[in-house]
């Protein structure tokens, strides 16, 4: 679409009254959205969008360099274009090749995620990224957040994954998450429905959640309790016909309950990365490039106890190697003597237990 074919799509699907279903029943109605526009006036309860505020919209974006990506775009997901409702216009930063990526996978759970909840999520997240499957999620806080750092610190940390918000795309929600917003830019590809300056509202967020659904062939939920919103999710994917797949956990645990029911309803038990590659490279009758295992010591380390946070070689602690300053990934690989592999994951792990953080330049710092 051309310039004002686009602000086109931005005026009527900010009508009032117009959302993406009655938006894409007025295309079929009238033909075209600029044919649609110019008929607004028949229908008593549609107010239009100015003409001027689109526009602004439209500048806005371009001075941010936000792509536009609207319904007939050829790098709009096929994903998202079977649902009836699907987004006209998409928001996008970063690598918006990513939406036509083959194999991807949602991946959701509780924002209040246990320790053991979020390393899982991560350590599920950066060995199926590392095998090419691009991991989607929320951004939110808790499994969304360690799925998106999992799928980044893959591939010698040049890993990547699909952010999708339930605000404007240059509205940071939570603002704890600034930084992984910008890695995510720098990496993958943020996306939003919402106009720019959209605040975060419960409303929303649903909608946010189709998007995570249908991108994705398949869902997996890592924590949730029975009234979460992952469960909506995967109801959405569910009615999309997308594959539910469900880490179980204790009967005690409130948010083990979420997955526990909807193993029992029929979702597919998984353990582990390589349960979801076996199932998804059967079902779309791929083939998966599978890369070796990283080494049990840096498997294990993902899943130990804070009290074990030390991921060693056979001399000393990758915590030697760091300061509050700021240490480069590869002077770590360095002098290490580890892989690049090994040291990703431990740099995942120590990150989830909130020992350091990732800042620019690809340098790691210890949590003053």
């Amino acid at each position: 679409m051309n310039k004002e074919e686009i602000i086109d799509v931005i005026q009527l699907i900010n009508s009032e009254n117009v959302g993406p279903i009655t938006f894409y029943k007025l295309i079929d109605m009238y033909g075209s959205v600029r044919l649609a526009l110019d008929n607004l006036h028949k229908h008593k309860k549609i107010i239009p969008f100015s003409r001027k505020k689109a526009e602004n919209e439209f500048m806005r974006a371009q001075s941010m360099g936000v792509k536009l990506i609207c319904f007939s775009d050829e790098l709009y997901p096929d994903n998202l274009k079977s649902l009836d409702d699907a987004p006209p216009i998409l928001y996008v930063l970063g690598n918006e090749r990513l939406l036509q990526h083959s194999f991807a996978l949602s991946i959701v759970g509780a924002r209040n995620a246990s320790i053991n909840g979020r390393k899982t999520a991560s350590r599920i997240a950066f060995d199926l990224t590392n095998n090419n499957v691009l991991i989607v999620s929320g951004m939110a806080s808790g499994i969304d957040s360690a799925a998106h750092k999992g799928a980044l610190y893959a591939k010698e940390q040049y890993g990547t994954t699909i952010a999708v918000l339930g605000t404007g795309i240059d509205v940071i929600y939570p603002q704890q998450n600034k930084a992984l917003y910008e890695q995510i830019i720098s990496q993958g590809l943020i996306i939003s429905e919402f106009p720019l300056g959209t605040q975060p509202q419960a409303a929303n967020f649903p909608r946010r959640n189709r998007i995570v659904a249908a991108l994705g062939l398949g869902t997996l939920v890592v924590e949730a309790t029975l009234h979460s919103g992952s469960l909506i999710t995967a109801k959405m994917a569910l009615e999309q016909g997308r594959d539910i797949f469900a880490i179980p956990g204790s009967p005690n645990e409130a948010r083990a309950a979420g997955p526990n029911k909807l193993i029992k309803d029929g979702a597919i038990l998984v353990e582990n990365a390589d349960d979801i590659l076996e199932y998804l490279s059967a079902a779309n009758q791929k083939t998966i490039n599978r890369i070796p295992k990283a080494s049990k010591k840096v498997q294990n380390s993902l899943f130990e106890t804070p009290e074990k946070k030390e991921i060693i070689n056979s001399e000393s602690s990758i915590l030697d190697y760091l300061n509050h300053d700021g240490v480069y990934v590869d002077e770590i690989i360095r002098e290490s003597g580890l892989s690049a592999s090994e040291v990703a994951a431990a740099l995942l792990d120590l990150e989830l237990d909130g020992r350091i953080e990732r800042i620019c330049g690809n340098k790691v710092a210890l949590i003053k």
